[in-house]
């Protein structure tokens, strides 16, 4: 079944079959069925290894990158922290 609607201005139609009907078409099982446990593991090293894994220096970098901006963020949040209590107690004494 093909059923047409208007979107601005412009005509736009879309098709709308079963579960079952739309898989067998794009060659894949229906979403009852579920995957072997042996299948999805091998799937999932199929897909580890699509990875580009970073080499020591980068990760070494990212990491470090990483580490500095958590620090700075400490030392912001912490700041403030120190500055809000101090007026704080300075207003309420």
């Amino acid at each position: 079944m093909i059923t047409t609607y208007e979107v601005n201005g412009g005509t736009m139609a879309t098709e709308t079959s079963s579960g079952e009907a739309a898989a067998k078409d794009e060659g894949r099982k229906p979403a009852g069925k579920r995957t072997s446990p042996a299948l999805f593991v091998r799937q999932i090293i199929a897909e580890l290894h699509k990875v580009i894994w970073p080499t020591r220096k980068e990760l070494i970098t990212y990491t470090t990158v990483c580490l500095v901006f958590v620090l700075v963020m400490i030392g912001i949040v912490a700041g403030l922290d120190w500055a809000l209590t101090k007026g704080i107690f300075w207003v309420f004494g």
